[in-house]
């Protein structure tokens, strides 16, 4: 008779049963996580997508694309000051499979960022297609990964629309609290501006609720009012606010790792299921009846 501790250590967890091998793309399929609103979650969102599809074995590349490097270091990924960056390599001076640099997961790449992005933005402005640089950037990488996840800025300058320029699809994170519906409608003018003028293949993959707080009424009715105005794009994984998410960039860790069992850890995981069921129907793949039972749970 096993004692009840070897029982719970033989019993797979939740996470590790996610893991099966998707196929593979083609093409490295690429998403932007963008929201003009600071504090919503997006790089949370980057960074613990990127963790978790790299555990189900896809090969991920992190871009990160806001000069305050959050999505670097919440990584842990420490650059060297002398060290090339997004920034070299939108510059031209170095292409970017140099800038590249190795995580604690094997599978998880990321071209990291600093302040001297921000300096990009204006050097931009004289620069002939100026939208679709990151877009020329990223394409000779694109066959080395599955995804490629761009953080983007907190902004709708020059950097954003970059990213929208070279995304195939656009996650938009959005905070469960009233604020945070301000501006979406100005996000999607302009992402259907980029569309139609710069980029006819992006699309929103979808909306993503985070830091819900079940508790209050609030949060449910912003949690209603979105999925009454987005439907169906709105992702059914909701990300709760916790401590342990708020507290694992200080440890340069995502949350996956940091806190493997944790609410937002599973949650994240979960996203990432749906995210790359998505992405796989919408390129037609055929998935394997293994993998549509894992998402499926």
């Amino acid at each position: 008779m096993k004692s009840k501790r070897e029982q719970e250590r033989r019993r797979p967890t939740a996470h590790k049963r996610r893991a099966v091998r998707p196929p593979r793309f083609q093409r490295g399929y690429v998403l932007a996580v963008a929201n003009q609103k600071g504090g919503v979650g997006k790089t949370t969102t980057a960074v613990s997508l990127a963790s978790s599809l790299s555990e189900m074995d896809c090969r991920v590349l992190l871009v990160d694309f806001d000069p305050q490097g959050n999505a670097t270091s919440g990584l842990g990924v420490r650059p060297e000051p002398a060290s090339p960056t997004v920034y070299e390599a939108l510059s031209e001076m170095v292409p970017l499979s140099t800038v590249l640099l190795p995580t604690a997961q094997p599978n998880l790449l990321v071209a990291p960022a600093n302040i001297n992005l921000a300096g990009a933005e204006i050097e931009l402005v004289s620069t002939f297609s100026r939208e679709t640089k990151l877009r020329r950037v990223i394409e000779p990488v694109r066959a080395d990964f599955d995804i490629i996840i761009i953080d983007c800025p907190p902004s709708l300058g020059l950097l954003t629309v970059n990213a929208l320029c070279a995304a195939d699809g656009v996650i938009v994170p959005i905070q469960c609290e009233y604020f945070a519906l301000e501006g979406l409608g100005a996000f999607r003018r302009n992402a259907e501006l980029i569309r139609s003028q710069l980029n006819p293949r992006l699309e929103v993959t979808g909306f993503v609720l985070t830091m819900l707080d079940s508790r209050t009424r609030l949060s449910q009715q912003v949690v209603q009012e979105v999925r009454n105005h987005f439907g169906d794009r709105v992702f059914q994984t909701r990300i709760p606010r916790t401590i342990r998410l708020a507290e694992a960039p200080g440890f340069g860790q995502p949350i996956t790792e940091f806190d493997p069992s944790s609410r937002a850890a599973m949650a994240y995981r979960r996203l990432a299921g749906e995210v790359l069921d998505r992405l796989l129907q919408g390129q037609a793949l055929t998935l394997t009846d293994g993998y549509r039972q894992e998402v499926a749970r």
